[in-house]
């Protein structure tokens, strides 16, 4: 084998540009498939990247009336629907996966929220437990967060983020200054801020409207000061912390079996639903499925062309080398011996094609990236797979040349001219 490969290599380098030649059809049909595939995998990863967030591994599981989560604004508070207690929060925190649970609710502050003369115009309102900034990732960046006294004492204060700081202070330090929530003062005691800073990337106007938030921003208060603002407790939803966003789908599922289970409505499509985002970016993934897979067949015919070039070539290579075949066999050398020659010389062909393919499938995968901008996630499994697959094709299609060399007559082999 050791001997054949390196006959393989010698009669490779002693006919470099036909070599060349006839492993192009291999390289462009592989460069293409590894640059196809990296490309749709980091297309795949920015999806989910973008609707999940970067490490975040937050779901959310809310109160839905059919399809869509339930407007308390316009449909009042639902009957059956309690209060969810600390012994239910516990027992979703003890269920695997789930590295915290914090409960919330929230209202668009549609003319609700002033400073002085400054409203934060469609921003959203938010009144969370203890739990809620350290399980959905934020820090504070300036102030404090909230304290148990806090709770205990019915205080009115509230965080901000960074979106409704500026929109309401322009630039100014809040801390310690009052801004009004449905004519409530609340003391603004922190300013907090995402610790993984993610930011969606959007390329299109269909990426903004799917991806971006609104920029006026989110104001945070004790849930226990809510009635104080809205006059009455209200159902609440629940964001979980998991481990890892591959579990987030099962733990959301069981988080909202959990809270379904204390329901007592006559209505059955109001029910908490977890906010499945890996289900949404597998359904956005899947629209583009049928259009990567036509891709990945045309490019697979370049490598069709390129083993009929491989075959061609071989046949060529066999007519050249006919006396030399005569020889042998007149020495003794038996078929396999002859055809298992060939065979490596194709093999080895095909192989240094489908290598060669890898590397510019890779370069092209990250010129494309540079072009589009856009991500590009290089398979090692598909490039291991692509050289052997052209491996693969050089046996193939190098069966028939070899064949033809393992049959020929030495006497007539000798004779050839």
């Amino acid at each position: 084998m050791l001997e054949n490969i390196r006959l393989s290599f010698q009669g490779i380098w002693s006919h470099k540009m036909r070599s060349f030649l006839t492993m192009l059809g291999i390289i462009i049909g592989i460069a293409a498939i590894i640059a196809i595939v990296s490309t749709i995998q980091g297309t795949n990863e920015q999806i989910k990247e973008n609707l999940v967030g970067s490490g975040e591994n937050t779901v959310t599981v809310q109160l839905n009336q059919g399809d869509w989560a339930y407007e308390i604004e316009w449909n009042g508070i639902p009957d059956g629907v309690p209060v969810i207690s600390e012994e239910v929060r516990q027992e979703i925190l003890n269920l695997d996966h789930v590295e915290n649970a914090s409960l919330y609710t929230y209202r668009e502050g549609y003319d609700a929220v002033y400073h002085q003369n400054t409203g934060l115009s469609g921003g959203k309102i938010y009144g969370v437990d203890q739990n809620y900034l350290s399980t959905c990732n934020y820090i504070i960046k300036s102030g404090r967060n909230f304290a148990e006294s806090d709770f205990n004492n019915f205080r009115k204060v509230v965080i901000l983020d960074d979106d409704s700081a500026e929109t309401l202070f322009s630039g100014e330090d809040p801390v310690g200054k009052t801004i009004e929530i449905r004519q409530e003062p609340y003391v603004v005691i922190g300013v907090v801020e995402k610790s993984s800073q993610f930011e969606p990337v959007i390329n299109t106007i269909e990426d903004y409207y799917m991806y971006a938030e609104d920029s006026s921003g989110s104001i945070y208060v004790p849930d226990v000061t809510w009635p104080v603002i809205y006059s009455y407790d209200e159902p609440q939803n629940l964001v979980l912390k998991l481990d890892s966003a591959d579990n987030m789908t099962a733990a959301g599922k069981e988080a909202a079996n959990i809270l379904n289970a204390g329901l007592f409505v006559e209505d059955d499509t109001i029910k908490y639903k977890a906010v499945n985002l890996l289900e949404q970016a597998k359904e956005i993934q899947e629209l583009s499925k049928s259009t990567n897979t036509m891709l990945i067949w045309i490019a697979g015919i370049s490598l069709l062309v390129g083993g009929i070039g491989v075959m061609n070539i071989m046949l060529v290579s066999v007519t050249e080398r006919t006396q030399e075949i005569g020889l042998k066999k007149a020495i003794g050398a038996r078929k396999g011996k002859i055809l298992g020659q060939f065979l490596t010389e194709a093999a080895v062909l095909t192989s240094m094609g489908g290598v060669i393919g890898v590397i510019v499938g890779i370069i092209l995968a990250e010129i494309i990236s540079k072009l589009m901008v856009t991500k590009v996630a290089i398979s090692i499994p598909a490039a291991v797979i692509a050289v052997i697959f052209s491996m693969v094709i050089g046996i193939i299609f190098g069966l028939l040349p070899s064949y033809k060399a393992a049959n020929l007559n030495p006497i007539d082999a000798l004779r050839h001219e």
